[in-house]
């Protein structure tokens, strides 16, 4: 059973030794064994058009936006993503005032996306017995919650945001929430199947439905809750770094990991997604930041939002300043090449037409990321120095091969 996920994670020797080494590399005491030169190809990076982070559920997650785009050097981040409470059912239902802030972040811009973790049953975090969560599954299932949830459809669609994504029940494979489905999965199915055809059935609504497991088996394997193909617009999956010792590899190899999870999404003709994702039990793991991020950038998900309180996160979270920084330089300055043009609410007159504005000359190289090694005149590795294996994308952004000064200690003893 794997522990609840906001628990302080436990950093072993072996991680330490590595940070400690990759610290090394990113101090200033750094050469660069060879310039980058202008004509070469830009490493392979995330697909960044529409990707976020949890940054609060409330106001503060929307006014911090701004400063996470800053920290990225102006990255254009158009994902939003926020939980609805499940104390009570009128949390479900969307009487929670920050919704509102959520909403009009959303309708400012047309290419943006409000993602919405939506929970599938009151006091969803207490830690209700299986025997309970059972009865629970079975009223859902017999439509008595329908509507709560058409209520919540009807808020949304109010607050002109009727696009929005719903992530209902996620992590329902594992044993944290109320609407887990391990106790009876085919009510667990068909209370998910009322709840979205309750939704469904308010006019205005354009919602897409996210089926969002947790990676690997859990408590039960996640496809045996999966409830239809025409009851699920997205296949996502919550993938934190756990258990401990877990590399990457056995991530995506692992029963239901990320490679079940991608193919089962092509089998079924879904996008995929990853609501959640971040650091956890290997600490500040620089080569999961790295994988992970590789991975998005090779199976394109809709969406992906990294979890940004500890031990997760990469900005507000200071435990994690290696792998922060390989996700800043990674992102830094990335915008979508080609967004969406807002739509006028109503025609415009037509206006005389003008000479089209010459188009700005292409830049050579990609901007320039926060660290800023001096490159040296020629690729020989100066005196007293060890070159470093990197991987090639940060040697990329570094602009080069990093050699490491031998005499280090020595200097500062």
């Amino acid at each position: 059973m794997r522990q609840r996920r906001h628990r302080a994670a436990t950093f072993t020797t072996s991680v330490l030794a590595a940070g400690a080494l990759f610290s090394l590399a990113l101090a200033p005491d750094i050469d660069v064994q060879r310039p980058r030169a202008g004509n070469d190809p830009p490493p392979a990076h995330p697909s960044v058009a529409d990707f976020g982070a949890f940054l609060d559920s409330g106001a503060l997650g929307v006014k911090r936006i701004a400063a996470l785009e800053k920290w990225l050097g102006g990255a254009d981040i158009r994902v939003g993503h926020t939980y609805l409470p499940g104390n009570t059912w009128s949390d479900i239902e969307g009487e929670v005032g920050f919704l509102g802030d959520w909403a009009t972040w959303r309708r400012e811009r047309a290419d943006r996306t409000l993602v919405l973790n939506v929970p599938m049953q009151a006091l969803n975090e207490v830690g209700i017995p299986d025997a309970r969560v059972r009865q629970l599954l079975a009223h859902g299932a017999e439509g008595d919650y329908d509507a709560h949830f058409k209520k919540l459809a009807q808020r949304l669609v109010e607050l002109k945001v009727p696009d929005t994504v719903i992530v209902l029940g996620w992590e329902m494979n594992g044993t944290t929430y109320t609407h887990r489905c391990g106790p009876d999965p085919a009510a667990w199915k068909k209370y998910w199947k009322n709840a979205v055809t309750a939704m469904r059935s308010v006019p205005g609504q354009k919602f897409r439905f996210d089926f969002a497991p947790s990676r690997g088996r859990d408590a039960v394997p996640w496809t045996e809750c999966y409830p239809g193909d025409d009851l699920v617009d997205i296949i996502g999956m919550d993938s934190y770094d756990q258990p401990p010792g877990q590399d990457f590899d056995q991530q995506v190899k692992e029963p239901y990991g990320l490679q079940q999870h991608v193919d089962f999404a092509a089998a079924h003709k879904k996008p995929i997604s990853y609501p959640e994702w971040g650091l956890f039990r290997n600490g500040d793991n620089v080569e999961y930041m790295r994988r992970m991020l590789a991975w998005m950038d090779a199976h394109k998900p809709v969406y992906n939002t990294i979890t940004d309180y500890c031990p997760h996160g990469v900005w507000e979270c200071t435990d994690n300043p290696l792998a922060s920084q390989v996700y800043r330089t990674l992102l830094y300055g990335r915008k979508d090449p080609t967004p969406q043009p807002s739509t006028p609410a109503t025609p415009v007159s037509p206006q005389p037409p003008t000479a089209p504005s010459p188009k700005p000359a292409e830049p050579s190289v990609t901007p320039t990321p926060p660290v800023t090694p001096t490159s040296p005149a020629t690729p020989t590795p100066p005196a007293n120095c060890s070159p470093l294996d990197l991987s090639p994308w940060l040697e990329y952004w570094m602009g080069g091969k990093l050699c490491l000064r031998l005499d280090w200690y020595s200097r500062r003893s």
